[in-house]
């Protein structure tokens, strides 16, 4: 018998099924160890060696016993995972744990494919080779990195930097790349300018013309700055008698992109599909166990020939002879530190249209369509410029348009970017020729403002961390998750906003450990790491170079007393913190201390039990506190005044506490106080006035002629009636619902229930877990809402919604809770067991 081992049981069933009985085919669901997470796991002082243990989930020691079985039985062992480093060290793993078990086969060895297919399996089987030892040390210098980097650090983060949960190699270089966007936007100042357009029509076409002189000047972006010079310009085109003075017509080739990398499907799909970069390689990784398209981890661009001969017969058989060019297209990855040992993400077989359904069937519809179009001819287009002058020649109009006249691979697909590009703008001009005076039917002034950059998107950031070389597109997704499972960055509308606990962790490594958040040192390291791949360097010498300086780097700042550490980042963070204020004062002024007459009131950074934030130097006399990252408004206080209560005439006021911001309406024991909720977006204080009012009454339950009650507890938004609960979606749905709705929503929280505490429904359902296979629920439960894998209950937290939680916070979710164990069981110690009472005789008749 022979051994197969590849990473999932959908792999193994199929690959089984190519290669017949004498053939046993084991999946190692994924990696089968790794470094316990506990010190000491990476010894540099014992040239740098590393303890590995099998992870403790029950499913995952079952299945090393099961290969270890089949091992003791089987002749041949044949390693075959992914075709990458990771699969590599799998396959390493494996080996080394049947060794230790002395479950190892004479006969050891390793085969790939791009594809799960039967011929590319078959064609595998016939070229086996050794494990790859260059590759293996590059994931174990890789890991070991990671390891050093993250448990020396961690500490010091939790000493030195109340509220700080970790930081990670790759992690905290693109944590620094938001939160420097996010910096760059506060610190922009819009500038005012204006466009004049005209409005014109030849032949019943209408068209725009820009103004791009005026007085004989040219006009850049920025040039008309006011409403004065553009009411100027705009009387100037009004006034003016425009006749075309040249019309200059140029034809331009557009070729088509190469096919998916891992990291261009992650930007296209979250571009035209909405979809996150850790969702997209899940759906890619289900399409390449189940044969459709070819290995989703790769940065080569490069098709092989039989594929790309396939692609133009395909090409052939759906078009005519034009949209073919007469020989194929060859690409190279611009990408930096690209490696190019595989191929692009292509389908399996060019006659195959569609693949999967719903997310599945969707990227396959993009990978298919861009690898085809890729192949196909370039898009033929022409672009015309006109040129108006006027009379005096002093003013100047442009038209541009473009038109498409072939489109060659547009028929199939166009790459789509973050932003509008101007050659993407299509539009048909009339024709025109020197001399003709088209009618000018309106202008317009508009005025605009230039826009900061933009925050990141998922897209955005994966292509900016490949340009810059940091990190391996296949560990974007995960890097990526972490930095929202951490709360350091949160998306709204798909964009990311710096969190103040990202800021501040960003800030502390810039201060104190510049050198490993230095875009060209994370970029040098992965060269350094290419280079151990490649075996042209010794795992060992990257990790000693590394550790020389980090270490001591590291205990310099563990000495330091956390309070120089905060001094030290008030001063860095000074313009951050205190901006000019609009009144000309210190921006260290404290409001507080000058209201209430006391001198020397200065503001600086502090650290608390709960994390960093502003408070004055005359503490404990003076108790202003403002939120960290939060510049004041002009009184410098968090506090602030909503506005008064119309029916008691109290102050409304915002406020923040320790768990969030909060409004308060009067003063002591008798104020009335009620949180913000997260998912209200335009708070003001009509929405302050309603939150301070509940309980709202909807009104009589027409069977009890009890009252029903709309509020928002612990859980979130709720209704109440006769001790009975259901739940609402949203904080709008407390003051929005009606009776009819409210009967229906009890009602049906009954039935879930049911008289006997039936079983509860699952408020949200998603596919099965990669690891456990298990189906995975969003699920009521007493101690509020959590998620399941029917073997792993993981609550979720109290700051997202149940009906928000997606896929891959679900599966985050799942891993983390079942990382930690089974929980530990409290209660009182179990009694001595009594010893049984002596039998009686039996008595006699």
């Amino acid at each position: 018998m022979q051994l197969v081992i590849v990473e999932s049981p959908a792999k193994a069933k199929t690959i089984e099924k190519y290669l017949g009985k004498d053939f046993k085919v084991l999946a190692s669901y994924g990696h089968v160890r790794d470094l316990p997470p506990k010190d000491g796991s990476v010894r540099p002082d014992e040239d740098f060696a590393m303890d590995w243990e099998v992870y403790a989930e029950k499913r995952n020691r079952d299945q090393v016993k099961a290969i270890a079985d089949a091992a003791k039985k089987a002749d041949r062992l044949i390693l075959a995972t992914d075709p990458d480093r990771e699969g590599e060290a799998i396959s390493w793993h494996v080996q080394e744990l049947l060794k230790k078990r002395k479950a190892l086969p004479d006969e050891v060895e390793r085969v790939t494919f791009n594809a799960i297919t039967k011929q590319a399996v078959t064609d595998a089987m016939k070229a086996p080779r050794g494990l790859d030892t260059d590759l293996i040390d590059a994931y174990l210098a890789r890991r070991a990195l990671d390891y050093l980097f993250g448990f020396t650090l961690s500490p010091v983060l939790w000493r030195k930097l109340p509220g700080a949960k970790s930081a990670g190699r790759v992690q905290s270089v693109a944590l620094r790349l938001i939160c420097e966007r996010e910096h760059e936007i506060e610190i922009f100042k819009p500038e005012e300018y204006w466009s004049v357009v005209a409005k014109m029509e030849q032949d019943g076409t209408a068209f725009d013309a820009r103004l791009v002189r005026f007085d004989g000047k040219k006009l850049e972006r920025l040039s008309i700055g006011d409403k004065g010079m553009a009411e100027a310009a705009k009387a100037a085109v009004e006034n003016g008698r425009f006749t075309v003075e040249d019309v200059e017509t140029k034809p331009l080739k557009r070729n088509p992109a190469p096919p998916f990398t891992t990291s261009t499907l992650q930007q296209e799909a979250a571009r035209k599909l909405g979809f996150s970069a850790s969702h997209t390689m899940r759906c890619a990784q289900s399409l390449y166990e189940a044969g459709a398209i070819t290995y989703m981890r790769t940065d080569g661009v490069q098709m092989d020939g039989s594929a790309i001969s396939a692609c133009r017969k395909a090409i052939a058989d759906r078009y005519d002879g034009h949209y073919m060019p007469e020989k194929p297209r060859f690409y190279a990855s611009k990408a930096k530190n690209a490696q190019e040992a595989h191929e692009a993400i292509r389908p399996t077989d060019f006659g195959r249209d569609r693949a999967g359904s719903g997310d599945e069937g969707k990227l396959y519809d993009l990978i298919f369509k861009r690898a085809m179009a890729s192949q196909m001819a370039a898009a033929q287009l022409e672009r015309t410029t006109i040129t108006l002058r006027d009379g005096t020649g002093q003013h100047e109009l442009r038209a541009t348009g473009q038109v498409i006249k072939f489109p060659g691979f547009l028929a199939v697909y166009s790459e789509s970017f973050d932003e509008k590009r101007e050659e993407d703008e299509d539009g048909l001009l009339p024709a025109m020729a020197k001399g003709d005076c088209p009618a000018k039917k309106a202008v317009e002034a508009t005025q605009h403002f230039t826009q900061p950059p933009p925050r990141f998107s998922e897209a955005s950031l994966v292509k900016r961390l490949e340009e810059l070389g940091i990190g391996r597109p296949s560990t974007y997704a995960s890097t990526i998750q972490t930095l929202r499972d951490r709360a350091y960055v949160r998306m709204e509308k798909n964009r990311f906003f710096a969190e103040d606990s990202g800021r501040l962790l960003t800030a502390f490594l810039e201060r104190f450990f510049p050198r490993y958040v230095a875009y060209d040192f994370t970029a040098g390291m992965e060269d350094e790491l290419d280079e151990v791949s490649g075996g042209r360097a010794e795992y060992k010498k990257l990790l000693e170079d590394f550790w020389r300086d980090f270490k001591p780097k590291s205990d310099e700042v563990m000495e330091r007393q956390p309070s120089e550490v905060t001094e030290v980042l008030d001063e860095f963070l000074a313009d951050y913190l205190f901006p000019p204020r609009e009144d000309g004062k210190d921006p260290r002024f404290c409001p507080l201390c000058a209201e209430q007459g006391r001198e020397g009131g200065e503001l600086h950074l502090r650290g608390g039990r709960y994390g960093a934030f502003i408070g004055c130097v005359n503490y404990p006399e003076c108790t202003f506190r403002r939120k960290f990252g939060q510049p004041g408004d002009g009184d410098g206080s968090d506090d602030t005044v909503m506005g008064q209560d119309p029916e008691t005439g109290l102050d409304v006021e915002r406020k923040t506490g320790r768990y969030g911001p909060y409004v308060q309406l009067g003063e002591g024991k008798d104020a009335k106080r009620a949180s913000i909720p997260k998912d209200v977006d335009d708070f003001d204080l009509d929405w302050a006035l309603k939150l301070l009012a509940l309980p709202r009454i909807i009104g009589d339950h027409p069977e009890t002629g009890l009252p029903i009650e709309a509020a928002i507890g612990r859980y979130g938004p709720y209704l109440r009636h006769d001790g009975k609960y259901a739940r609402l979606q949203s904080t709008r749905d407390v003051f929005e619902t009606g009776m009819n709705a409210a009967v229906t929503l009890l009602a049906e929280a009954a039935n879930r229930k049911g008289g006997s505490r039936g079983k509860a429904e699952p408020i949200k359902t998603f596919g099965e877990h990669p690891d456990s296979g298990g189906e995975m629920k969003v699920m009521p439960g007493r101690y509020g809402p959590y998620v399941t894998d029917g073997s792993t209950n993981a609550t979720i937290p109290k700051d997202v919604k149940p009906e928000d939680v997606t896929e891959e916070q679900a599966i985050e979710l799942i891993k983390a809770r079942a990382a930690k164990g089974p929980a530990k069981k409290k209660g009182r110690k179990k009694a001595a067991k009594k010893k049984p009472a002596a039998k009686k005789a039996a008595a006699t008749k």
